[in-house]
């Protein structure tokens, strides 16, 4: 299934509204099918991996451009503005574009970042031409700020990276969407399985980054097929406008010419 609209970030469209993430693959063959599977336009990776070692980086790098689409990289395990900044400045230069998913860490057990270093490596970032994915929390006021920042884009949490458990907070997430009607939302992170992935797109959010629940499934290459039906179905059923939830019964068959025995 195909959704009839594309979505377009920082003026750039893309084919598909499942983003995927590069990591943890059982090997690089795989991760090639499970690409292909998802018919993603956009994949992330991450400038560490990289430049884990000359030789494997630039053989990584060689599977990632044969795949044939927009690489996104970020600053996976930043944990200070300086830090971040830095990456993104080495990532520019490796990768050639001036998109970066930008992650500051403030919390190693839950992975939850740092929304006030966050905010202030995005305001460096995008005062250097950098065009900013900023992988946030559901807060408002951080989503203010980053906005303030010249990010065009925000990546709120559905739950910490890789724990499968889902979109956590409903409620903010859901005041998130209504808050910033005209700005592409991604969730990221949490995600882990299809019906999470719908359930997101029902909520109106526009696209979703998913590594883990692909990467470490006991098939990825079918759990990415999976992830690509759930978003174009989440996708339509949000512009098909579903119901709304009641809290009483509501009959599907009329009463008026029901016949009645005396």
């Amino acid at each position: 299934m195909k959704t009839t609209d594309t979505l377009t970030l920082y003026g750039t469209e893309l084919r598909s509204r499942l983003l995927l993430g590069t990591a943890r693959y059982p090997s690089p063959a795989i991760l090639m099918e499970a690409v292909k599977a998802s018919g993603t336009g956009l994949v992330t990776v991450s400038l560490r991996r990289e430049s884990a070692g000359e030789r494997a980086g630039q053989g990584f790098w060689s599977i990632i451009r044969d795949m044939g689409v927009r690489v996104l990289p970020n600053t996976a395990g930043c944990h200070s503005v300086k830090e971040a900044v830095t990456t993104a400045h080495m990532a520019r230069e490796v990768f050639g574009t001036p998109w970066v998913k930008l992650e500051v860490i403030g919390e190693d057990d839950t992975l939850q970042p740092d929304v006030f270093a966050l905010v202030e490596a995005a305001r460096i970032l995008g005062e250097e031409g950098f065009e900013v994915f900023p992988y946030t929390t559901e807060d408002l006021i951080a989503a203010e700020r980053l906005l303030e920042a010249g990010c065009r884009v925000l990546m709120p949490w559905g739950s910490p990276i890789g724990s499968g458990r889902g979109l956590n907070n409903l409620f903010g997430l859901t005041a998130l969407r209504a808050r910033f009607p005209e700005v592409p939302l991604i969730i990221d992170a949490g995600i882990g399985v299809p019906s999470h992935a719908a359930q997101a797109l029902e909520l109106g959010f526009d696209a979703l980054l998913i590594n883990t629940a692909v990467s470490q499934a006991v098939d990825p290459v079918r759990m990415a097929g999976a992830f690509a039906q759930a978003v174009a179905a989440g996708r339509e059923a949000y512009r098909a406008g579903p119901m709304e939830p009641r809290d009483m019964a509501v009959p599907s068959t009329p009463l008026i010419g029901k016949a009645f025995l005396g």
